[in-house]
């Protein structure tokens, strides 16, 4: 059997003496949807981290088609096929859109490659092409997720890493977001869809796997949530734990 793009074996992480996961396993298979669900503070964005090398996990495993790669650093990953399109707006706000694309292109390919990319990145998303020599900083928020996005898509990774990418997104964006997720796992690249929108994701994935308080709750198919559905993204708090951005929950914002 094909092993997976992606697992997590027993994996726990932290910020420096708080834990923000607990045993967590689960895994993303070849050309599958995954969507990360859970209420803020359950350590889904952690867990984006600890999957493409940002964060080392302080116990368990992080495997890549089978390889441990626990502890090795981003660019390993990367090189694995492991993309990771953050949450929030990651651009370079003085750049171009193009200029943006052409830098990220421009490690994985030749000059003729660059221009490919850019075509490509241009049919994923019209509303860039539209905006190719527009300065990036001055995009609308759902125009700058989707040069995020366009960044890594066309370098056709194995696995995309999808964090919270319909935060703040008026619908029409976000439909339009998940419309280019959906070809690109039709297309055959893996994906694990942090969300908190739960419609969106359990529209696009094979199954779902639902964090609260750091652990995993269910992993399962979409239907199999029945009735958890209405309450896996409800808020929780342990004094002691902390959220994705590394503050103590129950005592803070």
């Amino acid at each position: 059997m094909t092993a997976p793009v992606l697992a997590l074996d027993h994996v726990d992480a932290a910020y420096g003496p708080f834990r923000a996961l607990f045993d967590v396993s689960f895994e993303v298979r070849p050309g599958s949807a995954v969507a990360l669900v859970g209420p803020n503070g359950s350590g889904k964005s952690t867990v984006a981290r600890a999957a493409s090398g940002l964060l080392a996990p302080t116990a368990g495993a992080v495997l890549v088609d089978g390889k441990d790669l626990t502890g090795e650093p981003a660019h390993t990953f990367a090189r694995a096929g492991i993309a990771h399109a953050p949450e929030g707006r990651a651009v370079f706000a003085t750049l171009t859109v193009a200029e943006n694309l052409q830098l990220a292109f421009r490690g994985a390919a030749s000059g003729p490659g660059v221009r490919a990319g850019l075509d490509e990145a241009f049919e994923l998303f019209p509303r860039l092409g539209e905006r190719r020599n527009q300065v990036a900083g001055t995009l609308s928020g759902g125009e700058q997720r989707m040069l995020t996005l366009a960044r890594v898509l066309v370098l056709r990774p194995r696995l995309l890493i999808a964090d919270e990418l319909s935060l703040g997104l008026a619908p029409i964006v976000t439909a339009d977001v998940y419309r280019v997720l959906g070809q690109v796992r039709d297309a055959g690249t893996a994906l694990l869809v942090v969300e908190q929108h739960l419609d969106h994701a359990l529209s696009l994935a094979d199954r779902v796997v639902v964090l609260r308080q750091g652990e995993v709750a269910y992993d399962g198919t979409p239907a199999g949530l029945g009735d958890q559905s209405s309450t896996v993204l409800l808020p929780t708090g342990v004094p002691g734990r902390v959220d994705e951005a590394g503050d103590l929950l129950g005592g803070g914002s």
